[in-house]
């Protein structure tokens, strides 16, 4: 039995790892904070289904009772979808919620800092965070971003979030020496659109071309960092690119006329996307990590057989 502070992995996941079986890490802010109940569990499932259709074994990431889990059974991934008490933990909260005896469902830079010190090596999600809009003034940016420039892992998504500076993201990305290429793309992903205009200096074209960076990482025995694969959601199923502008520059209004700041900005944003496109933002984001998984489990599988 693992001490109280020991990462918790279930036997599919630990066997997979110590047999070099291809592994995907998936966070669970997803389930407990960005999809209604019920389906919120359906998704969870479907998630987890189609890293196995792709040959993988899917590591869905929690801290349940002050426990990090790395792969979660049935009755735990329901928990996480059914406890509305269940906080959301950044890598800053972690040791605050094992040491307490906490519960929480993990961001990105959480998910991506347990999966890492599980062995690890691909992790699947939606949209990374960044540098918030109007951050020269509030120096607003997700701690997903420094994580990511010291964690080695490669983390498949469909960018960063549309309602942030993305122009000044990739700067700081580029600063921190996180490598960013686009998949079959020469222009960085959009979130909710195919795209958003901002070029990327490497397009890969294939799950076997990303394992061979990975190795390259690891040759280079260089500073722990993550490679971001970009992958961008397909057009027929993007957020219609104008009614998302309208609807993000109504959001971005509101925000600033009721003084909603700090980590409060995202959620009201992402809440006032989901509410003025009929669910349609809801959708493409669901759609964008369909993807995301799928690949993901694509390249791990391309990754274990190196």
């Amino acid at each position: 039995m693992p001490a109280k502070n020991e990462l918790r992995l279930t036997t599919e996941v630990r066997d997979a790892l110590a047999h070099g079986l291809p592994v995907v890490a998936l966070e669970s802010t997803i389930i407990s904070h960005g999809l209604p109940r019920p389906r919120n569990l359906e998704v969870a499932a479907e998630l987890e289904e189609l890293v196995r259709v792709g040959g993988a074994v899917p590591a869905t990431i929690a801290v349940l009772d002050g426990v990090a889990h790395v792969g979660l059974d049935a009755k735990a991934l329901d928990r996480v979808a059914r406890d509305p008490d269940l906080r959301k933990l950044g890598y800053r909260d972690l040791p605050a919620a094992l040491g307490t005896g906490a519960s929480g469902a993990t961001t990105v830079s959480a998910t991506a800092a347990l999966a890492a010190r599980a062995g690890i090596r691909v992790f699947a999600t939606g949209g990374l965070g960044g540098v918030h809009r109007g951050w020269v003034s509030s120096w607003d940016e997700s701690a997903d971003l420094n994580l990511l420039s010291r964690t080695r892992i490669t983390v498949v998504c469909a960018g960063v979030k549309s309602i942030l500076d993305v122009t000044a993201t990739l700067q700081r990305l580029e600063t921190l020496n996180v490598s960013v290429a686009g998949y079959r793309t020469a222009l960085f992903p959009g979130f909710y659109l195919h795209s958003s205009g901002e070029p990327v200096d490497w397009t890969l074209e294939s799950p076997e071309q990303v394992a061979e960076v990975m190795r390259a990482q690891d040759t280079l025995a260089g500073p722990d960092t993550a490679l971001i694969v970009a992958n961008p959601v397909p057009e027929e199923e993007q957020l219609d690119p104008v009614l998302h502008d309208r609807v993000l520059a109504g959001a971005l209004a509101a925000a600033e006329r009721e003084q909603v700041t700090g980590q409060a900005i995202t959620p009201y944003l992402l809440d006032y996307l989901v509410c003025h496109t009929a669910g349609a933002s809801l959708e493409a984001n669901l759609a964008a990590v369909r993807g995301n998984v799928r690949l993901g489990a694509e390249i791990a599988a391309c990754w274990a057989t190196g």
